[in-house]
């Protein structure tokens, strides 16, 4: 199976279980990798036989930046249901960042990483 990936795409959320989460929000950082088959866009050269990342991008970023939740497990899960609503994509990886987590020591990232198949 081919992959498409689509890395880093930032967007502002407030997700979080604290209340300063989500009054303030954050950033989040995404990454997702859709498996699909690639061999037909290819072929004929044609955009909709794949996955426009562009308008997934989209796509993503309104879920960051739209309803909160609590978990960024609940945010993967939303995330991965989005990419999988696109008929070629057979399974997609989904990993959620969240950089600016509250934790009181120091730390580079917390990510949760979901993975669905059809």
């Amino acid at each position: 199976m081919d992959s498409v990936s689509l890395v880093g795409l930032r967007a502002r959320g407030r997700h979080g279980c604290l209340p300063a989460e989500r009054e303030l929000g954050q950033e989040f950082v995404v990454d997702v990798t859709l498996h699909l088959d690639t061999a037909p866009a290819a072929a004929g050269d044609d955009l909709t036989k794949t996955v426009d990342y562009g308008e997934l991008a989209l796509r993503l970023a309104a879920i960051v930046e739209g309803e909160p939740v609590n978990l960024i497990e609940t945010l993967a899960h939303r995330l991965a249901d989005a990419c999988l609503a696109a008929e070629l994509v057979e399974e997609a990886e989904v990993r959620v960042h969240k950089p600016a987590a509250p934790i009181p020591v120091p730390f580079d990232d917390v990510v949760v990483t979901v993975r669905r198949r059809r």
